[in-house]
């Protein structure tokens, strides 16, 4: 069975091995992996780019500006972001967009930085990484206006009107193990609404673990649990739900698995 995990964590200023945590994936059948890059501070866009520069057939780096930082990135760090994101190894532009559950930055803050990533995203024809929570109005009014149509909605957990209105955009989802849980019967309504053939698999790692691990620190070894209940949902195979969401992201992220 293939598997990627279209969305990971390996900041090595954590302390983690990410040699061992990539070695529990491939032995848990990933063929890949995507790894976001994300402003930390004025200057400094984390290790996504080395990280994924020592393992370049298992790891694909994104790059972008989280809403909470929006506030803390100035001129220059936008500057080094297009820069950044130009790079060819640099597949997708994000995780950008909106989290009005937080509010870290003000909302006018996150609104103009996200359209500027928008913006980016389509001017270097790369796809777009999308965070949003409690914030899927203004989210969708700012794709629409910024004409992004090449993306994907990171760690989906709305309902089913969401999920429309982000399938209508041309958009994807991607599934965390928020799917797994208890209560969230709104989201797999919506897991099962939306087409297998748009739908992607990640972990969010190191946050989000899906059950049964979850409490525990996450990794893309357990994005495998996350597929299962996908394809619980979607009515189909295990070994269905991995090729097709394979494929899905590789053609998304233009890797090869």
């Amino acid at each position: 069975m293939k598997v990627v995990d279209t969305h990971c964590h390996l900041e090595r200023r954590e302390g983690v091995d990410v040699e061992a945590i990539l070695d529990r994936a491939r032995a848990a059948g990933l063929v890949h992996a995507v790894v976001i890059g994300q402003f930390q501070e004025p200057g400094d866009f984390g290790h996504a780019l080395e990280v994924a520069a020592a393992h370049p057939d298992f790891l694909t780096p994104t790059v972008g500006i989280h809403p909470h930082e929006a506030a803390r990135a100035s001129g220059a760090d936008v500057a080094q972001l297009r820069a950044l994101c130009a790079r060819p190894e640099v597949a997708a532009v994000g995780e950008a967009g909106l989290d009005y559950y937080y509010d870290h930055s003000p909302r006018d803050v996150q609104q103009r930085v996200f359209a500027l990533q928008c913006e980016l995203a389509r001017a270097l024809d790369k796809p777009l990484v999308v965070h949003v929570r409690d914030a899927h109005g203004d989210c969708l009014g700012i794709l629409r206006e910024t004409g992004v149509r090449h993306g994907v909605i990171h760690c989906f957990t709305g309902d089913t009107a969401a999920a429309r209105g982000y399938l209508d955009l041309g958009f994807h989802l991607s599934l965390s193990g928020v799917v797994t849980y208890k209560k969230t019967e709104p989201l797999q309504d919506a897991v099962r609404y939306a087409p297998l053939d748009r739908l992607m698999v990640e972990t969010d790692s190191p946050y989000l673990a899906p059950v049964p691990h979850r409490g525990k620190k996450n990794e893309p070894a357990f994005v495998v649990e996350t597929l299962k209940k996908v394809a619980e949902l979607k009515g189909v195979e295990v070994t269905t739900a991995g090729e097709q969401t394979t494929r899905t992201a590789a053609a998304f992220f233009r890797f090869t698995a």
